[in-house]
């Protein structure tokens, strides 16, 4: 108690202004931190999209056009759900733990490469069926579709 009946008011207001500091830095902090970890995902958003590339499976013509967007689909989810990496293999490889069904993205996401670097004409629905397939039950397993 005499310590701080000694203090100036100039020491006390030093002391008062230091301890707000360390307050707003641990709130900055703690907002930061639960902003990392703070799954926001638009699950309308997000359906609304799955159906709109589900459309896509209607002729062989569109198949791979299906495939690129599904993948782009879970990136962006990833992304939102700041998994780290700079390439969307990277992010999967982040969130493997989190995902029930990683061989069949990881079909997928091998599929969609192939797209863009190959002629699509040996497609085969089941292959474009079992890799859209891998990319719903990820988006399920992350929250991002209603299960």
């Amino acid at each position: 108690m005499n310590l701080i009946f000694s203090l100036s008011q100039s020491q006390i207001n030093e002391i008062t202004a230091a301890c707000l500091v360390v307050i707003a830095v641990l709130v900055f902090i703690l907002i930061s931190i639960r902003r990392r970890f703070t799954k926001n995902v638009n699950t309308q958003r997000i359906a609304h999209r799955w159906q709109t590339l589900q459309k896509n499976c209607a002729t062989r013509k569109t198949w791979p056009i299906a495939i690129i967007e599904a993948d782009n689909l879970l990136d962006d989810v990833l992304k939102s759900l700041h998994y780290k990496g700079k390439t969307t293999g990277e992010r999967l490889v982040a969130a493997q733990h989190d995902i029930s069904s990683n061989d069949s993205v990881w079909y997928g996401h091998k599929m969609r490469n192939q797209i863009v670097g190959q002629d699509v004409r040996t497609l085969k629905k089941a292959d474009i069926l079992n890799a859209l397939a891998g990319f719903r039950q990820a988006l399920k397993d992350l929250g991002a579709l209603e299960k």
